[in-house]
């Protein structure tokens, strides 16, 4: 065989062993990939199961100063169980002068593509008969134009609220003030 012939085959059978680990790595998912990188790190170095992170204010015509942050996480460990989320959530809503904040522990945490839901139990508020009462908020992670929803957009107020489920809130009605929205939602992959 003469030297061009056998630098050829060489060639084209490198080609085919780079082009076959390739086609074997694209045919795997996303998530198939990170559990092959992750299968050996342990549980603190894992994709979180969920999250809910962020803060912004929302846009009422009126002037309104109403704010809302979460930082609220289900551990890889726990997917199967979204009422194991841990973290905190708080808002405060101020127009004129008046009105009251109050922050949450984390209950359920539920999240699919960009859209979360967050409910907890009020643990701390200025607002009188607040403390002890479950809360659910919804949040749309749409870029730019993100969104919020609360359980008390129907009953008025949080403490008018009668045991409210874990992990329900209200639709994404809300908008959120142009330039202040920053949330990012983790979407949940349970295994169904």
């Amino acid at each position: 065989m003469n030297r061009r012939t056998r630098t050829a085959l060489l060639g084209s059978a490198l080609l085919l062993t780079v082009a076959a680990a390739a086609g074997s790595a694209g045919a795997a998912g996303p998530d198939e990939k990170r559990e092959s990188t992750t299968a050996s790190a342990p549980d603190e170095s894992r994709r979180e199961a969920a999250a809910l992170t962020g803060k912004a204010k929302l846009y009422r015509s009126a002037g309104d100063d109403i704010t809302f942050s979460f930082d609220a996480r289900l551990a890889a460990k726990d997917t199967a169980d979204p009422m194991r989320a841990t973290g905190t959530f708080e808002w405060s809503h101020y127009l004129n002068g008046e009105g009251a904040w109050a922050k949450a522990k984390v209950d359920c945490l539920v999240t699919g593509g960009k859209v979360a839901v967050v409910s907890g139990v009020i643990t701390d508020s200025d607002l009188p008969g607040a403390e002890g009462k479950r809360v659910g908020i919804t949040v749309h992670d749409a870029g730019r134009h993100d969104r919020l929803g609360y359980s008390w957009a129907s009953t008025g107020s949080p403490v008018e609220t009668k045991e409210l489920p874990k992990c329900v809130g209200s639709a994404p009605f809300e908008k959120v003030r142009k330039g202040t929205g920053d949330f990012t939602v983790v979407p949940w992959r349970p295994a169904l």
